[in-house]
């Protein structure tokens, strides 16, 4: 009798464990090309075919990184997002939010429709296995969606975000250095 007790008890306990799984999983896939925009956090979206494979370098700040590609070192400017920059206020939380989700990892780089700005740097979406560092990133409020014509396959999603992050008030939004209204760079 305690055996069967005990089989009983495995189970619901390997029940209740799912249902909370499956729980914590509904919204991180919705239809839309990015995942949870719900909350803050990861959002999770593996990359398409065809990117990118670099190890990074160097953390710049919050929205640029160096990378070795191709036996080669190259700056990267993520596309879609602005993060403050240097003599700006959270500054250094964006890039540390940065740095924590990328340094030292291997990435996947991923064009739009420009290979470079105007300064030379590469024009990337980054990942991180499934993690779609743009996204999370204005997610997590530490950037800002900005469009940069044409390369905006993922303004709908970045903006979406933004104000998410905005509402709930997370990361850099508190100080206001996102209020300036204009998502066009």
């Amino acid at each position: 009798m305690r055996w069967f007790r005990f089989i009983v008890c495995l189970l619901l306990v390997m029940a209740a464990v799912s249902a909370c799984n499956l729980s914590s999983d509904t919204g991180s896939s919705g239809g839309n090309s990015g995942g949870n925009t719900s909350g803050g956090g990861a959002i999770i979206s593996p990359p398409p075919a065809g990117g990118e494979v670099a190890q990074v370098v160097r953390i710049i700040d919050g929205d640029t990184i160096d990378v070795s590609y191709n036996g080669s070192e190259f700056r990267v400017r993520y596309i879609g997002m602005n993060t403050p920059e240097r003599d700006e206020v959270c500054f250094q939380e964006a890039t540390d939010a940065n740095a924590a989700l990328i340094s030292g990892q291997t990435i996947t780089m991923v064009r739009d429709t420009s290979d470079t700005d105007r300064f030379g740097r590469l024009l990337r979406y980054i990942y991180v296995g499934d993690v779609f560092v743009n996204a999370t990133l204005v997610n997590d409020g530490w950037a800002e969606n900005a469009e940069f014509p044409p390369n905006t396959q993922h303004a709908d999603l970045f903006r979406q975000l933004e104000q998410g992050a905005a509402a709930a008030n997370r990361g850099c939004h508190p100080t206001g250095i996102f209020n300036d209204g204009d998502p066009t760079r």
